[in-house]
């Protein structure tokens, strides 16, 4: 009886919900691209993906049509750095994959089989009004992490959008620890292992492995990188750092690039334009907690975008597993500084496509996620306020044109636990 009741179960939970062929009406519409929110849009969502956005879009006979009510509707957040889908609970090592410091594999780790799309911070991440994420790997024995994934947040078992998506590295102080314990022994590294994956191309693997220290599926990894068919994410603040790392391109042209972090990237925001580089920053990240972060500012963002960089705001070095809301508060910041004195931000606009478009340009798939253009994934969200004001909360959302439950762990949780008499509590509370 218990396992039919368990197959029962699973079959439910691995049942996927239909995407509805649906209009969102009178809504002031935010494409996600940059353009300004339009008042009594309408998006029309079919099979899955966008088919029109805009005002005075006509609903085609038989799709079902949802009155906005004049509240914003916008495409789904995209987190543009996370570790969501690794992650339970951080101080359980059972729980925790975003990490391999023991393995001999570094470039060719990826993240993809290891991702829990039944985990509760999928489910708690969707509900702020993720819908799609970009998840790095952590740490591994060597000086590449590994490959990333970009991901959706849906009720499904099904999270991978594109798995082995990008190569992550880390440059400056963790660079360096992994090289021996200088930059200089780190860019040479790094160099040497990007040309014995160009020699493997050539056919001598042997003198590739042996050359740079790594593991055949390494090698393999790492070729994808240098003839750009997977981009590299490299993480580094220090403008120095950022300078060296643009260098790198003139000897592998084909590289495609994104800086991480970038603190100190204000500093050489015009070299990072010139090279068509998008940076991904923490747009809150203002202390000098360590000597590479001395030029640390709010303004970072702003300068890089008034610069003609184009600008992801992420939410690394914060709770990049359970907290990817957090990327709203922080592109309302970057807003809110434009009314500083002396400090530079972002508009609106721009903002919201920072946190949007911009991640998923920055991951070459803004073909398919992060906008309401026509051809992109059904990824909805309703709001019932500004989505970058603190007290605003999604009312509804769908994720490739499927209704999505906002329903979390913790709120069946606190539902238990505040309205349970005592017999309905497990045995601990008893008096």
């Amino acid at each position: 009886m218990m396992r039919a009741w368990l197959l029962a179960a699973a079959t439910l939970v691995a049942a996927p919900a239909l995407a509805q062929d649906i209009a969102i009406v009178n809504a002031r519409l935010v494409i996600g691209d940059g353009s300004a929110p339009v008042d009594g849009g309408t998006v029309v969502v079919r099979g899955g993906k966008v088919v029109a956005a805009g005002r005075g879009v006509v609903v085609p006979t038989g799709v079902e049509s949802v009155d906005a009510d004049g509240k914003w509707v916008t495409p789904g957040i995209v987190a543009g750095f996370s570790r969501v889908g690794l992650v339970e609970v951080d101080a359980v090592d059972g729980s925790n994959d975003r990490s391999a410091p023991k393995s001999r594999y570094s470039a060719a780790i990826d993240i993809s089989p290891a991702l829990n799309p039944m985990g509760s911070p999928v489910a708690v991440n969707r509900a702020d009004g993720v819908t799609r994420a970009l998840v790095f790997p952590g740490d591994s024995g060597g000086l590449f992490h590994g490959q990333g994934a970009v991901v959706d947040l849906g009720d499904d078992m099904d999270m991978v959008t594109r798995p082995r998506a990008f190569q992550f590295v880390s440059f400056g102080e963790e660079g360096a620890a992994h090289a021996g314990g200088s930059r200089a022994a780190m860019f040479l590294l790094f160099r040497e292992q990007l040309l014995a994956a160009r020699t493997y191309a050539r056919g001598n693997l042997a003198e590739a492995s042996a050359d740079a220290l790594l593991q055949r599926a390494d090698v393999e990894a790492l070729l994808r990188v240098i003839n750009g068919t997977d981009r590299l994410f490299v993480r580094a603040d220090r403008a120095a750092d950022i300078i060296n790392v643009l260098k790198l391109r003139t000897e592998l042209p084909q590289m495609k690039l994104v800086l991480v972090g970038a603190t100190e990237g204000w500093l050489v925001a015009r070299e990072i334009a010139a090279a068509n580089v998008p940076v991904l920053v923490s747009a809150l990240t203002d202390l000098p907690d360590t000597l590479e972060r001395l030029g640390a500012t709010q303004s970072n963002a702003g300068r890089l975008a008034a610069a003609g960089v184009d600008v992801t705001i992420g939410v690394f070095d914060d709770d990049d597993a359970h907290k990817l809301g957090y990327t709203l508060q922080y592109a309302g910041n970057v807003v809110a500084l434009t009314k500083v004195p002396g400090a530079t931000g972002m508009g609106w606009d721009a903002a919201f496509a920072a946190i949007t478009s911009a991640p998923a340009r920055a991951a070459g798939v803004d073909g398919v996620i992060g906008s309401l253009r026509p051809g992109r994934v059904g990824d909805l969200v309703i709001w019932n306020g500004d989505p970058l004001e603190l007290s605003s909360t999604p009312t509804a959302i769908w994720i490739d044109g499927k209704r999505q439950s906002l329903e979390t762990r913790q709120d069946r949780l606190a539902e238990r636990y505040m309205r349970a008499g005592e017999a309905g509590l497990p045995k601990a509370y008893e008096r």
